[in-house]
């Protein structure tokens, strides 16, 4: 007989919520028209979108006209910072200001701007908890500084950062700030004003929507060379023919999770504190990585020194327990993070990194399982190394 599964592994994906794809199920066959059409049926598939559309305006506390529909996260994040880079190069602006520790769909972007556009990129560093400072952003400005990109909270670590105090800094210098907050749109205030951002980046997979679709928030007056080129969709800034069913779902799914945020994140916390506590307790040698408080309420990660996080993953999937080696995107990968390089942990700690996210069906029971398993698991692989 199978174990049963225990998932903790919902910062790399999560189940779709069965309301949300109720909400969903008109949009394939009933209501299927191209919202660009002007006959009745485009006009009830177009009036199912500016609905999704007000309802996560209202969450980021932003217009609509100021949200436009993506493929998925990394997509807006592609479109926003390259976007909003190319830009500023129209005004002699080739600077952006990021930090090491920024998700690929941020990172990457950055590093082909800086190699095939001459852009030049400044990347502020993070302390041992992965927090950057603030005055750290504000000492790298200059006049030709096109964007400042950080994420809200970290994929790997689920490290907070001080958004509001960076916000300010670049609304002083009116430079474009841009963050992915990819990780935090069911369990974060997304308040774009209270943020002090001008670009963000949601993606739907993330709290318990369909994968395939994501959000990019741009603040009026914030200047973007559109990725793709063709059709007027989404007022020309991602033509393509819309995909009402997920974005339908997308805004169903951010609703309940925004609405349900502050009891969810009170319950989810007290779970990850007990797991955080048991494994601190009952494994020698290991480190809780990120920020002990300014952190995701559902997100704990470790390193254990002496160990491959990759076995510590395939062993525990043995015993039916899914979490991942630091962030999803980069499971694989043979060196160890590059998050936990840019916090200063040694190699020897951050081969062993792993990364437990807790989720709306994780019970205290399933917990109290991994803390039972993963004591014995670790010993096993250590008299193995």
């Amino acid at each position: 007989m199978s174990k049963p599964i225990v998932y903790l592994d919902h910062a790399a994906t999560t189940p779709v919520d069965p309301r949300v794809v109720e909400a969903m199920q008109p949009y394939w066959s009933h209501v299927y028209g191209n919202t660009s059409s002007i006959h009745s049926v485009g006009r009830a598939a177009l009036k199912a979108l500016e609905e999704a559309r007000q309802i996560v305006a209202d969450i980021l506390g932003c217009h609509p006209t100021e949200i436009v529909f993506t493929g998925c996260g990394t997509e807006s994040d592609n479109l926003a910072v390259r976007g909003a880079a190319l830009a500023g190069q129209r005004t002699g602006r080739r600077h952006i200001v990021t930090t090491p520790i920024e998700h690929h769909a941020v990172g990457a972007t950055v590093e082909q701007l800086h190699e095939l556009f001459d852009f030049d990129m400044t990347l502020v560093p993070v302390d041992g908890d992965g927090r950057v400072n603030p005055d750290d952003i504000a000492r790298t400005i200059r006049p030709d500084t096109a964007l400042i990109s950080v994420m809200y909270a970290n994929n790997e670590v689920g490290t907070l950062q001080p958004m509001a105090e960076i916000g300010k800094i670049a609304r002083a210098k009116k430079i474009p700030f841009h963050t992915d907050a990819v990780q935090g749109g069911g369990s974060l205030d997304l308040s774009v004003d209270k943020l002090g951002v001008d670009l963000a980046v949601l993606s739907a997979h993330k709290f318990y929507g369909p994968k395939g679709v994501g959000v990019l928030y741009i603040r009026r007056g914030t200047e973007l060379v559109p990725a793709l080129t063709g059709g007027g969709h989404e007022r020309g800034r991602r033509p393509g023919t819309v995909n009402v069913a997920e974005i339908v779902g997308l805004a169903t799914a951010l609703k309940l999770a925004q609405e349900n945020r502050e009891s969810e994140n009170a319950r989810v916390s007290r779970l990850r504190d007990k797991l955080a506590a048991g494994v601190l307790a009952h494994v020698p040698d290991v480190r809780l990585t990120g920020h002990p408080t300014e952190r995701l309420p559902n997100s704990a990660s470790f390193a254990f020194k002496g160990v491959e996080g990759e076995s510590i993953m395939l062993a525990l999937d043995v015993e039916g327990i899914c979490i991942s080696t630091g962030s999803a995107c980069t499971t694989g990968e043979a060196e160890p993070s590059f998050v936990l390089k840019a916090m200063g942990l040694p190699r020897e700690w951050a081969a062993g990194s792993v990364r437990m996210t807790l989720g709306h069906a994780t019970t205290e029971a399933e917990i109290d399982h991994v803390l039972s398993v993963l004591p014995a698991v670790i010993e096993r692989l250590r008299a193995h190394a």
